[in-house]
């Protein structure tokens, strides 16, 4: 109750005297530093296989259709992926610069690389930084190898291009040789600054003379052949649509959470819970989980859902969020004197605050769990501190929102 009373304190000082430096948050309160070096992890397994992404983004389309009513958005998404399934032809690899003169002469480049393979070059313009912001084009995620030509010494731009470069997309760092010094130093100076990733991609080019020459360490490479780009565009598309399938997801779910907060909170009303514990089954019962299953696509037994609910119910207690809820409404009610703050509705709105957070959190659990038949409820119940955290945080920074509301019910609860 002390910890609920500093919160309340904190929140009056923050949010009613707008007094500086009042917006601690639960994150003290729930102890979660211990749980800031954890994460919830998806449960996901990626496919290994080009028909392994298709079943999965086949699904992810079909998901679109119960949230979509633009029929042509999920076609145009469709549209795309048939792009990628059916890509065929030689391969393609592009010259990428930030400096266009740190690249070698295009025609010489082109004949350098015959034999290796049937190969299409392409040249593109300089990568420019657009806002402050730097994103990898779409045009060169398409191509199935990248070639960078990095100037010597190295430009922190070109550094911070490296970054944006897919993990999955084959790339070749061409650097150009120092007159005054031996390939071997070259690459050793060029790799001590590069991210380790990189240190076995550089391939140092002689002048125009010996370029040939230079390039038959990657001739030999690319006459192995490159990975199928479908496979990464294909995980690129998936990951897309996903979030876009996200937002849809978390649009639904807070109609189902503004529905299922006041069902909680009425039935509190009508019958008073003696304790926090039956609290906790209140709430766990009053979610809506086959709903919520229903928006994730969770094909899980409800008891594992309730299960689920149950345990993040009991660490919301934990962290004190119903003690935070009870002593804020109570100093709010001070400030109000004979407002819609009856004590009968205390409890009542303190449950429709811990649906929220347990719903929130439930939320983010099924997202992490999104398309897995058996999940880890051992799992949750170690990561429950941090998702109550999170949800919890999260909608304190809603707080007023819940505020209007709240009295928007009791006054007609109590009517």
């Amino acid at each position: 109750m002390a910890a609920g009373g500093v919160m309340a304190g904190q929140w009056l000082l923050s949010d009613v005297l707008h007094v500086p430096g009042g917006g601690l948050g639960f994150l003290v309160v729930g102890g979660v530093v211990v749980w800031l070096g954890r994460s919830s992890k998806p449960r996901f397994t990626p496919p290994k296989s080009v028909d392994g992404w298709l079943e999965r983004c086949t699904k992810v389309l079909d998901q679109f259709e119960s949230f979509e009513a633009d029929v042509d958005a999920n076609e145009r998404r469709r549209g795309s992926l048939r792009a990628v399934v059916e890509r065929s032809g030689p391969q393609r690899m592009a010259l990428v610069t930030v400096d266009p003169s740190s690249a070698p002469d295009s025609l010489l480049l082109q004949e350098s690389l015959t034999g290796a393979t049937s190969l299409q070059l392409s040249f593109c313009h300089p990568l420019v930084c657009t806002d402050g912001h730097r994103q990898w084009p779409d045009v060169l995620q398409d191509h199935d190898g990248i070639l960078f030509s990095l100037s010597n010494p190295l430009m922190a731009a070109e550094l911070l291009w490296l970054q944006q470069i897919p993990t999955s997309q084959p790339t070749w760092l061409l650097v150009h040789s120092s007159h005054n010094e031996s390939d071997d130093t070259t690459i050793a100076n060029i790799g001590a600054v590069l991210p380790e990733r990189w240190r076995d991609r550089v391939v140092v080019i002689g002048d125009s003379g010996a370029l040939r020459t230079s390039l038959a360490p990657l001739r030999r490479s690319l006459s192995q052949g490159l990975p199928d780009a479908r496979q990464r565009l294909l995980e690129a598309l998936h990951r897309d649509w996903q979030a876009d399938l996200e937002r849809l997801r978390r649009h639904r779910f807070q109609q189902l959470q503004q529905r299922t907060q006041w069902i909680v909170a009425g039935s509190v009303l009508v019958s008073p819970i003696p304790s926090f514990d039956l609290l906790a089954v209140a709430v766990a019962n009053g979610l809506m989980l086959k709903e919520m299953g229903d928006i994730w696509g969770a094909d899980v037994n409800s008891d594992v859902l309730r299960e689920a609910a149950s345990h993040l119910a009991r660490a919301a207690l934990a962290q004190g969020v119903v003690e935070w809820t009870s002593q804020t409404l109570l100093g709010l009610a001070k400030l109000e004197a004979g407002s819609w703050l009856a004590a009968g509705v205390m409890q009542s709105l303190s449950a429709a605050y811990l649906t929220r957070v347990v719903g929130r959190s439930m939320a983010d659990w099924l997202a992490v769990n999104a398309g897995v038949s058996e999940p880890d409820l051992a799992s949750l119940k170690r990561e429950a501190p941090l998702l109550i955290a999170r949800a919890a945080e999260e909608e304190r920074l809603d707080w007023s929102v819940f505020l209007q509301q709240s009295r928007q019910w009791a006054l007609n609860a109590t009517s």
